[in-house]
């Protein structure tokens, strides 16, 4: 009978023990969630307030200059234009218009002219500001291409009529890995309306929950050692 109780509180042991070690592991993720996203934050913050760049001088190597401003000189294709759903502006559903731009240099990629308000209808397209098709010089943050979101798109055709189902920004066209969220340019129109937001600049609850894993770490040592005093 000592062996059997001595052997079913050993199993409890480990099991106090497993709980133990997977709270321990869901405290450090959480807390290196925490780090990445100040860290991420952070970055943001510096680099909306640095000065506006030449897109040339950092094309190289976007990563290390996303969310700067940059400016380019090149033309716009209206007739290559997607729309990205479920996009909302102070509540008001909507989507992003991204247009494909070329630079003067040669480079393809997206741009994000903002937010417009959806159409009457699924079916309807909405009301969409013409861009100009001359030359024009823009100013936009500059963002990667992997932060545009994957899967189904509408798509607007060149003729204009109705919406055309599409995969994703990455596959219509050779487009560059990044892309500019529109800011404003060297004609007024190209200045949106609703200019793509900024993400929330918060750390969000990641050390709250780190420190609430470690909590329940201590409620299972706690309870093992009641259990133990019990006996």
């Amino acid at each position: 009978m000592n062996k059997e109780r001595e052997a079913f509180s050993l199993f409890k042991s480990l099991v106090a023990l497993a709980l133990i070690v997977l709270c321990l592991i869901a405290a450090h993720w959480q807390y290196n969630r925490g780090i990445n996203r100040h860290a991420r934050n952070a970055m943001i913050v510096e680099h909306i307030s640095l000065p506006v760049k030449s897109l040339e001088l950092v094309k190289q190597s976007p990563k290390n200059f996303e969310w700067q401003s940059v400016s380019t000189t090149g033309t716009f294709d209206p007739g290559q234009q997607i729309l990205l759903r479920n996009r909302y502006s102070e509540g008001t559903y909507g989507y992003e218009v991204l247009t494909l731009f070329t630079a003067n240099s040669g480079e393809k990629f997206w741009v994000d002219g903002g937010w417009v308000k959806a159409g009457a209808t699924a079916n309807t397209p909405p009301k969409v500001r013409a861009l100009p098709t001359t030359p024009v010089t823009i100013i936009g943050r500059l963002r990667l291409d992997s932060s545009l979101p994957r899967g189904s798109f509408f798509a607007m055709p060149s003729n204009g009529k109705g919406l055309v189902s599409k995969l994703n920004a990455q596959s219509q066209v050779n487009t560059e890995n990044y892309y500019l969220d529109l800011l404003e340019g060297s004609e007024k129109s190209l200045t949106p309306d609703v200019a793509a937001q900024l993400p929330e600049l918060s750390d969000g609850p990641h050390m709250a929950y780190a420190l609430q894993w470690l909590f329940f770490a201590g409620l299972v040592i706690y309870g093992r050692l009641l259990i133990r005093r019990a006996r």
